[in-house]
């Protein structure tokens, strides 16, 4: 796995404007997949609570995607920030989960660390700007003890719209 693999499975790291801040971001997801073992990520789902086809990356753009379409329609919102944010508000999964025989399951590391904290974690290693690791340790539920920037506002409710869609089919 290697910067072009990251790009090709993500495209939208393009649309960042600021290229450290695209750069931080190939290298989050490259540390995670490093750190967690993974060689691919294509068949990783994008939760382990609902029965779904969806993967990871999936759910990933999908948020992201919503997220643009958003901030495209506000002033008071960062751009690189929000896609950003959308990229990697999941990227602590590929510590939180595991690949055990054929299937994935949750790992030793994830029954004791949900994925919005290892996300932070890897943030802070690659240097991700604060507003970005913010919203990886605020999207979920851990996020409700914290204020949200706005940035964060929109990827909180833009994933979970896409898990609650999941969740009623």
């Amino acid at each position: 796995m290697d910067e072009n693999y990251i790009i090709k499975h993500f495209p939208e790291i393009n649309d960042i404007q600021d290229e450290s801040l695209r750069t931080a971001v190939v290298r989050v997801w490259l540390l995670a997949a490093q750190k967690g073992g993974w060689k691919t990520i294509e068949d990783i789902p994008f939760t382990l609570l609902v029965k779904t086809e969806r993967t990871l990356i999936d759910h990933t753009r999908t948020v992201t995607h919503m997220a643009m379409a958003i901030a495209q329609k506000r002033d008071d919102l960062d751009m690189d920030i929000v896609i950003a944010g959308g990229l990697v508000h999941d990227v602590g999964k590929l510590l939180e989960y595991q690949r055990k025989g054929g299937t994935i399951v949750k790992s030793d590391h994830g029954q004791l660390i949900r994925h919005p904290v290892s996300g932070y974690a890897l943030a802070c290693e690659v240097q991700l700007p604060a507003a970005v690791a913010h919203i990886i340790a605020a999207h979920s539920t851990e996020g409700e003890k914290v204020q949200r920037s706005r940035e964060a506002i929109v990827i909180h409710h833009c994933d979970f719209i896409d898990f609650d869609i999941a969740r009623s089919t």
